[in-house]
């Protein structure tokens, strides 16, 4: 959670789990990131039967299309989101109805702001070799050449096509983040660093250090929904100690687990 984060309606909070819907960054004729992460949302009263979740603690909120919605964007929509928490895991199933009488596509992305020790002694595994696109080169077309993700510098990439599963390792917490996604098959990549940090008003000077953004999305092939059909994605973040072999993680057990 940034240190200034602004807590008054409409503002979206810099921090925690902004939902992007129906639109991701500026990729679009809305605001920045659409327009559902500046909404209030409501308690679901009638939520759709979903797996028992035992021994979890779970909340079940709705945002539906009001008239000042349909009035930017002219899509009647139910949008539900299951938030489970139980020990050393959060899960989020997002899903998005039509409700409308024709078809429509949106975007969508979980922006995940996680909390590490120092961003220059954290690394995410899991992306090496796919493509990405690069916000800061005109949105560019490259492949990832690393063995690993590092930062020294302003970073915010868009990687196409990613696994169901990926890691961001910090290495002064000896903690990892294993993030698991389905039906958001991107991945996105942020951190500020020092000269955008300073131009965010709702983001201390010093925060970038502190924190990391790896969201699961659906951005390069916006999903597309006919008249009563609706999508489903979930997400799953948990923690597991890091382990050390020769001053370096083992990226078979943070990938695959302790097995």
């Amino acid at each position: 959670m940034s240190s200034k984060a602004s807590w008054k309606p409409p503002k979206a909070i810099r921090g925690g789990i902004p939902v992007c819907f129906p639109q991701f960054g500026n990729l679009g004729s809305l605001e920045q990131h659409g327009f559902a992460r500046n909404r209030m949302w409501l308690l679901d009263s009638d939520p759709s039967p979903l797996p028992p979740a035992n021994n979890q603690s779970s909340v079940d909120l709705v945002l539906k299309s009001t008239e000042e919605d349909l009035k930017i964007w002219s899509r009647s929509f139910e949008l539900r989101l299951r938030v489970t928490l139980s020990a050393g895991k959060l899960t989020l199933i997002p899903r998005v109805r039509n409700t409308d009488h024709k078809a429509f596509s949106f975007m969508f992305a979980l922006c995940n702001y996680l909390s590490v020790s120092d961003i220059s002694e954290v690394r995410v595994e899991g992306l090496e070799t796919l493509d990405y696109f690069d916000n800061w080169i005109n949105r560019e077309r490259f492949t990832e050449q690393a063995d690993a993700i590092t930062f020294d510098g302003e970073f915010e990439r868009v990687y196409l096509s990613t696994p169901t599963k990926i890691a961001i390792i910090d290495h002064e917490k000896k903690r990892t983040f294993e993030l698991w996604k389905d039906g958001m098959p991107d991945a996105v990549v942020w951190n500020p660093w020092d000269k955008k940090a300073k131009a965010l008003p709702d983001l201390g000077d010093e925060d970038y250090q502190s924190m990391l953004c790896v969201d699961s999305a659906a951005i390069e092939t916006p999903i597309i929904l006919k008249p009563f059909e609706e999508w489903k994605g979930r997400q799953e973040i948990s923690t597991v100690s890091s382990s050390y072999c020769s001053g370096q993680l083992d990226p078979r057990r943070v990938l695959y687990g302790f097995h």
